[in-house]
């Protein structure tokens, strides 16, 4: 992670439970269970198995969902918030506090320097601009004091993966 919190000592099993992913997202656990289910935001480290399982969210997650929410109300539809959402997901972590995404509230459009959100604004395209960068500071914020949890690595069955999951480990 870029800011030395806290939270870059996260590993690949550690992450944050539904409720506390709604809290810091600002979204009801209803969104989250929907969203999740319809492949909208899905839970990066582990997904509900059957009754009794939770969910368990990462830091991007988290991310994305608060990104989700701010979409939604400023009147973007779905299907664009979900283009949106997937171009986020092709792009490093490092990448996404770089990015502003402007929508008028139609399309969303991912700009990535000052010139292009002026650009976009003159053209008359741009009525509105979320900057990631301060949302991914709001997020680390209100997850500073809020509990993690540890899933389970998952079962190691030959030596690659083996050799795999012990040099995760070291990281």
């Amino acid at each position: 992670m870029l800011f030395g919190d806290p939270l870059a000592q996260l590993d690949a099993y550690t992450g944050y439970r539904g409720p506390i992913a709604c809290r810091a997202a600002g979204i009801t656990y209803r969104q989250l269970d929907y969203w999740a289910r319809t492949g909208l935001v899905e839970p990066s480290i582990r997904g509900a198995k059957g009754s009794g399982s939770q969910r368990l969210y990462s830091f991007r997650d988290i991310l994305l969902l608060k990104i989700v929410k701010r979409l939604l109300d400023t009147g973007v539809s779905l299907h664009q918030i979900r283009t949106a959402v997937n171009a986020l997901h092709e792009r490093g972590v490092e990448d996404l506090t770089a990015i502003t995404l402007m929508s008028d509230g139609a399309s969303v459009y991912e700009c990535t320097s000052a010139d292009e959100v002026i650009d976009l604004v003159q053209g008359g395209q741009g009525v509105f601009g979320i900057a990631v960068g301060r949302v991914w500071h709001e997020v680390e914020g209100d997850l500073a004091e809020l509990p993690v949890d540890r899933a389970q690595a998952p079962a190691v069955e030959d030596e690659l993966a083996q050799r795999r999951a012990a040099k995760r480990q070291a990281i």
